[in-house]
């Protein structure tokens, strides 16, 4: 494999790039009319403007994508995650097109693809499932009964879902056949399929996933887990490696049934296995990701693995090099999606000019990054900027270096994330870890951050008149 397309754009498509140029491969950046300056495609060996700033004109554009493969003589496409990453179709069409794409197989994408058709898979494999219904299901009258006999609260998920849409908890009865009709609708209108299923809601669950690595020699490792809980919207915020609450017994039961899950889709190169950890530390399987994780990094900073050097080497045809028995957890490492949103006012994107853009830098800091001051957010992508990743010999460190890189991580523009990193890592139930997936609606109050920035802005007024007053005395001194 001599070059590489990197279908994808931000903090993803640099972070592949990165690592193809340490092995000595070439890489191709696509890019979008509003992408145009942006830094993966200055980092590219070679770069294509494939459409407009629209992703369904772009960045979706598969045949535009397998197009200048064949033009470029690309060898392989790494899809990065979002986009086409989990789309079978596409992986299919460069299979066609003899190029390999760096991922699953698209039979795996299709099974792993449909939560139903997930659950279906593992079932063989004695991997315990959160209790619900395990087909597609449209009728209210027929759900409305499965759910009395499962038990309320239940929640109602889209089938073919994802991000949080098409996803309804239903506390009683009597608002069960309105919240089914919303999430049917949800459903059809995001992923144009309609089709959603019932299962027990798990009232204060931990998110709990494994990374696996699975090779075309009938090697999968498990390369430990990443507690994901502190979400807003059902959508990832903070995550860490590994988590603070499972002992090594429950880590190799779940890691050996996330090698089960891969097993029953003869799974190939990099995916997570999702699950949740109920207050009993009782786990179930929720859904596989079949591609790179956002969150990724926080696995490489605790095991030393470079996982997308070794998706390309999988997707190579080369046998995994490291045995389970190698793995080891050191240390501890944090992370923080940096969005360009705003945590005052709900979390609604923040697009603007990157007027001030300085990020941070020191041991045990990486920021795996996207953007550049001067530039602007668009409007048309997931507003994330960058993910801002610390590490430490102890969680208590690790925290401690992400409240410090917070500080000297400099945006002015837009609002971001960051200052909501810094509430989560000061904040009592986190850094107990007694905390689980309602950690936002539990203690996140707006307000707090309000008065903090408030006060920020009150300090830097009074320092600022305090140095033109210095300077005015300068001035009327007599020569």
């Amino acid at each position: 494999m001599k070059k590489i397309l990197v279908a994808n754009r931000g903090e993803i498509a640099l972070r592949v790039m990165k690592t193809a140029k340490k092995m000595g491969i070439k890489t191709v950046a696509v890019y979008s009319v509003a992408d145009r300056n942006a830094p993966h495609v200055k980092f590219a060996d070679e770069a294509v403007c494939i459409g407009e700033a629209p992703s369904n004109q772009s960045y979706l554009r598969g045949d535009k994508i397998i197009e200048v493969c064949k033009e470029l003589n690309v060898d392989g496409i790494h899809p990065g995650y979002g986009f086409l990453s989990e789309n079978s179709d596409f992986a299919e069409l460069a299979e066609k097109n003899n190029i390999t794409f760096i991922g699953p197989k698209s039979k795996a994408m299709k099974i792993m693809g449909s939560k139903l058709a997930a659950k279906d898979a593992v079932k063989e494999f004695d991997i315990p499932m959160v209790p619900g219904l395990d087909e597609a299901i449209t009728d209210v009258a027929k759900a409305k009964e499965v759910a009395k006999q499962i038990g309320f609260p239940i929640l109602i998920k889209a089938s073919a879902g994802g991000g949080g849409k098409g996803m309804r908890v239903v506390e009683n009865e009597n608002e069960f056949e309105s919240q089914m009709n919303r999430a049917i609708s949800e459903a059809t209108s995001a992923f144009g399929d309609g089709s959603v299923f019932i299962e027990k809601f798990v009232t204060s669950p931990r998110h709990i996933e494994i990374q696996v690595m699975a090779d075309s020699h009938g090697n999968i490792l498990y390369l430990f887990e990443r507690e994901c809980s502190i979400q807003r919207r059902h959508q990832k915020v903070v995550e860490e490696a590994p988590s603070s609450v499972l002992t090594p017994e429950i880590r190799k039961a779940m890691g050996e049934a996330a090698v089960k899950v891969a097993q029953s889709c003869d799974y190939l190169g990099a995916g997570t296995v999702e699950f949740l950890l109920d207050e009993n530390k009782n786990f179930y399987f929720l859904e596989m990701n079949t591609r790179l994780q956002v969150e990724h990094p926080v696995t490489e900073m605790i095991t030393g693995m470079d996982l997308v050097e070794m998706q390309i080497r999988v997707a190579r045809g080369e046998a995994l090099q490291v045995k389970q028995e190698d793995l080891q957890i050191k240390g501890h490492a944090m992370e923080l999606r940096v969005y360009a949103e705003d945590p005052i006012n709900d979390f609604l994107p923040s697009v603007g000019n990157l007027a001030t853009y300085q990020i941070p830098v020191g041991d045990g800091i990486r920021v795996d990054n996207g953007f550049e001051q001067g530039m602007d957010v668009p409007i048309y992508y997931d507003p994330m900027l960058a993910k801002l990743i610390t590490y430490g010999k102890t969680r208590e460190e690790a925290i401690q270096r992400m409240i410090e890189a917070i500080e000297i991580y400099h945006v002015d523009g837009v609002s971001t994330t960051l200052p909501f990193g810094t509430f989560v890592m000061e904040h009592e139930a986190f850094r107990s870890g007694n905390f689980d997936t309602n950690f936002v609606k539990k203690y996140y109050d707006s307000e707090v951050l309000k008065a903090q920035a408030e006060k920020e802005a009150e300090v830097a007024a009074l320092v600022a008149l305090k140095q033109y007053l210095e300077d005015q005395k300068i001035i009327r001194l007599p020569n």
